[in-house]
């Protein structure tokens, strides 16, 4: 029998639960290292299984990482290899972001195309074109995104949509350019003024963190920093809807509750109470049944596509019906075909989903397909009768430090069963 957790319904989830750095930031944070010859320090490191990915994908390269706790020393030799192909590239999507640090310092690069979650299409067009622009050429061969440069120029640079990835990996490489770089229609999400903050921290010059437009003005060096990595939204906002989902009362710290404004907002219409105290905590108090709510998934500051699958999971044990609408990625509506092993009366069609709310799931096997299925699996499995089975995992543990953990402090019966 494969690992799996098998999770007890009918918990009423209480307590208090610490949040440490972002998976969707670190990463890209350990890259950034490859900026600068020198030594590095990353704090406040989620212990999850795509940092020591991360680190293998660093080691490839020519850097010393050492991994202890939750800091990451990252030692960056003065001649970098820039091939990144190894196997550990394979296993998660964020290894792509070497590919603009590469170019930077390197002035060439061939990063294998990555793995991860299976959520849909994500293609590395806006990734090449923003390098273009700066003076690279680019293209896909045998399995590799390559790219060189005899030297990289600022440019003025317009992205189709606000993509996380390909923003930061364009400013990655127009640090190091010669002359000034403008980015419109940039990413604005947190993880994204958390890289800036760290690369200024290096030397760099970069204006307009957390806005639309970032201008950069290259340097010709950086230098290596210590950096702590910003609280993970994600996971704050996946305590929050356990909260909701369970009736609970959950107090979250270690992530500033301005980045999740609008979903605390959804949650409140939902009937929850939330109080925030500073810049790193918050709290949800659920008393009755939640009420329906509707969603739409949009780059930040909208409803994170990360979220889905908990507004589905909250909308499958809420008061009416909801209708949930996903403008990002295709496939993330596979996590409606679990929800239906387990009770849920839910249908979809195309970019939608209409779920309409039960007063209970029914405990079932069911297989994470992402980090946040997985995740909201465990909590739709809270609200069911009797015992779920959840398989594949590693999923969960790619994104979710201590999970299982967490839950059982919070009053949560969840073990983890096969090995």
């Amino acid at each position: 029998m494969s690992e799996h957790f098998r999770v007890l319904g009918g918990a009423r989830l209480v307590g208090e639960v610490d949040v440490v750095g972002a998976k969707n930031s670190v990463l890209k944070l350990m890259a950034a290292a490859l900026l600068a010859e020198g030594t590095t320090t990353i704090t406040n490191c989620p212990e999850i299984l795509d940092v020591p990915l991360m680190a293998d994908v660093l080691r490839s390269l020519g850097c010393e990482v050492e991994l202890k706790g939750d800091v990451a020393t990252i030692t960056t030799p003065k001649t970098l290899n820039h091939r990144a192909d190894s196997e550990a590239m394979g296993k998660l999507r964020a290894s792509v972001c070497v590919l603009g640090p590469l170019v930077g310092r390197c002035k060439r690069a061939v990063v294998a195309l990555p793995g991860g979650d299976a959520i849909g299409s994500r293609p590395l067009d806006m990734h090449q074109n923003g390098l273009r622009k700066l003076g690279a050429h680019s293209e896909i061969a045998h399995g590799c995104v390559v790219a060189e440069a005899e030297g990289l120029h600022g440019a003025q640079i317009w992205l189709d949509f606000p993509s996380v990835g390909a923003t930061e990996n364009i400013l990655m490489a127009a640090v190091l350019a010669d002359g000034t770089t403008v980015i419109d229609n940039a990413a604005r999400e947190p993880e994204i003024i958390d890289i800036c903050e760290m690369l200024v921290q290096m030397g760099a010059r970069i204006e307009g963190a957390g806005t639309s437009t970032l201008t950069v003005h290259g340097v010709e060096q950086l230098e290596p920093t210590e950096h702590r990595v910003v609280g993970d939204r994600i996971v704050g906002a996946t305590w929050a809807f356990a909260a909701t989902m369970t009736r609970g009362d959950i107090t979250v710290r270690g992530v500033n509750p301005h980045h999740l404004e609008l979903v605390l907002e959804k949650l409140r219409t939902a009937g929850a109470e939330v109080t925030t105290f500073d810049d790193h905590a918050f709290r949800v108090v659920q008393r009755e049944r939640a009420e329906s709510v509707d969603f739409v998934t949009l780059p930040y500051p909208g409803f994170a596509t990360d979220l889905q699958p908990f507004a589905i999971a909250l909308s499958a044990v809420s008061d009416g019906t909801s209708m949930i609408t996903e403008n990002l990625f295709e496939a993330r509506f596979r996590f409606v075909e679990e929800m239906i092993r387990l009770g849920a009366d839910a249908r979809t069609d195309g970019h939608h989903a209409v779920v309409r709310g039960v007063e209970k799931l029914s405990s079932a096997p069911v297989w994470a397909s992402d980090i946040r299925a997985g995740a909201g699996l465990v909590l739709a499995g809270l609200c069911a009768d009797g015992a779920t089975e959840v398989y594949e995992i590693f999923h969960i543990e790619r994104g979710y430090p201590g999970f299982v953990e967490n839950l059982r402090r919070l009053g949560a019966t969840v073990e983890r069963v096969g090995a």
